[in-house]
């Protein structure tokens, strides 16, 4: 355990941090999710609006920090695709 004041801030701004990041990673994974689940039901106007829900959680967690850029990106274009995909073949 930290000995030092200094170190016991960083634990206390550790676990602050560590509890925001998992509440937005969850919260991207349950709209990613959304959108999955929308493609696989062949429902698309569904798919497009929980597209563009998942797309901004998506931006802001990669400005928060909690996503890396690409990673972000990547996800958003897999999305994107899939919906196109499904748009495409109804």
């Amino acid at each position: 355990m930290a000995n030092h004041s200094s170190a016991e801030k960083r634990n206390r701004q550790r676990i602050k941090r560590t509890a925001r990041n998992r509440a937005v990673k969850s919260s991207v994974r349950t709209l990613t999710k959304k959108v999955r689940t929308a493609v696989a039901g062949k429902d698309v106007a569904t798919a497009e609006t929980a597209l563009t829900s998942a797309v901004v959680a998506l931006a802001k967690a990669r400005t928060k920090g909690v996503l890396h850029k690409k990673t972000a990106s990547r996800r958003i274009a897999r999305l994107a695709a899939a919906v196109h995909k499904a748009k495409k073949a109804v």
